[in-house]
């Protein structure tokens, strides 16, 4: 199959988070670089061994865009917490994901200790010095899974929202004087991150924004509210810093993922992996700014549960972006079908033009630090969306 024109990528129909379900050998050896037992250069053997099956596996099963899987990170939000030095962190943070305070409780909020002496951004950190690049990690990743690839690679990288809601300001005074000064750097720096990429040769990049829907639910706007924050101060200085970043970059197709937490548990009655969430409500209250005020082409909307409402929001859409509808869940093996898909696609399609719209999971499938579905679970998932994606649009 051809790799399609860089001009297509805004508009491609089949789409997935980024991250994917990682071997069982490769946990393994993470598990084992973390307690010191194997070498950096192992593990990164390892790596580069997985994600190249993965890319494999993810072009025979016809997927338009491939990704490494995330397989370089313990965590998402390392592709800026690993890339950069200056926040106040324990001097071995490896072993965290073992032993982090967090609630496993099916069906619930995934609370967890954000006070936690852990690692950047996955705990609210304050800084010692001001950030300073010191390595590109999503830039590494692209390069190897590009070197292996016979389909445009997807690269991901954390959005300056999430990164300020985990940024200890109060505590950090003496270097950034407040949030403004803070997510000014962060840009500047993602800037840099994002300008390597392109001159590399990655025409797909994406923004991951979780935290969006913060501004939609009311424990996290209290918190917000309790450690002397405006939200609405908040929420506009993240979409000024999400379109600053991607600002002047042409050729290259942007999108940005919004969703409400990829938390998840085994559920001990019965075995079977559950949801939980972060956060809860609806898009209503945010939308009209939110999508109107985002640059990005494409946009990636958690859709999978209750908590995300109706498609009645997707009317604020402008007529040149592309909504792709987050309806496969990566919390439940329970596989979806074609016809409860297509009917969903349809009732979108009621708010925005068929023409508008793509079809993705609702989150990523991956992570090391969380329960996740088996490979073949997730396989037979990406196999639904392209099989509805082929019969909804062709």
């Amino acid at each position: 199959m051809a790799v399609p024109l860089k001009d297509d990528l805004n508009k491609i129909r089949i789409d997935h988070i980024g991250s994917l379900v990682r071997p069982a050998q490769l946990r393994q050896a993470f598990a084992q670089h973390d307690r010191g037992q194997i070498s950096r250069d192992d593990l990164r053997q390892e790596q580069d061994e997985a994600i190249a099956n993965v890319i494999a596996m993810q072009v025979k099963h016809g997927l338009p865009v491939v990704t490494d899987g995330e397989f370089r990170r313990h965590n998402f939000q390392e592709s800026f917490s690993a890339c950069v030095s200056g926040f106040q962190v324990p001097q071995n943070i490896s072993l965290y994901y073992e032993h982090r305070d967090v609630n496993l409780t099916p069906f619930e909020r995934a609370e967890q200790n954000f006070d936690e002496a852990g690692p950047a951004i996955v705990t609210r950190r304050p800084v010692v010095e001001r950030l300073k690049l010191v390595r590109n990690l999503p830039l590494e990743e692209f390069r190897f899974a590009h070197s292996v690839a016979q389909k445009p690679v997807k690269v991901t990288v954390l959005g300056p929202d999430r990164i300020a809601q985990r940024f200890k300001w109060e505590a950090s005074k003496s270097v950034y004087k407040d949030l403004d000064d803070f997510v000014s750097d962060v840009v500047k720096i993602e800037r840099r991150m994002i300008s390597d990429l392109v001159n590399a040769g990655c025409k797909y990049i994406q923004i991951d924004a979780p935290g969006y829907t913060a501004y939609v639910d009311q424990v996290s706007l209290d918190r917000m509210r309790s450690r002397g924050e405006d939200p609405e101060r908040n929420l506009q200085r993240s979409i000024d810093a999400d379109n600053a970043l991607i600002e002047g970059f042409s050729g290259v197709t942007f999108g940005i993922h919004v969703c409400r937490g990829n938390a998840r548990t085994i559920d001990p009655n019965t075995g079977k992996l559950v949801p939980q969430w972060h956060r809860v409500g609806f898009y209503d209250a945010i939308a009209e700014r939110l999508f109107n005020g985002l640059k990005h082409p494409r946009l990636l909307l958690e859709y999978d549960s209750e908590r995300a409402g109706t498609f009645e929001p997707l009317r604020f859409v402008p007529k040149d972006k592309m909504v792709v509808l987050g309806l496969v869940t990566t919390k439940s093996p329970e596989l979806e079908t074609v016809d409860n898909l297509k009917r969903r696609i349809d009732q979108a399609s009621r708010f925005l033009p068929l023409e508008q719209l793509a079809l993705s999971p609702q989150c990523g499938f991956g992570g090391i630090d969380s329960k996740s579905l088996s490979e073949d679970e997730m396989w037979q998932k990406l196999d639904r969306i392209v099989e509805t994606a082929e019969q909804v649009w062709g």
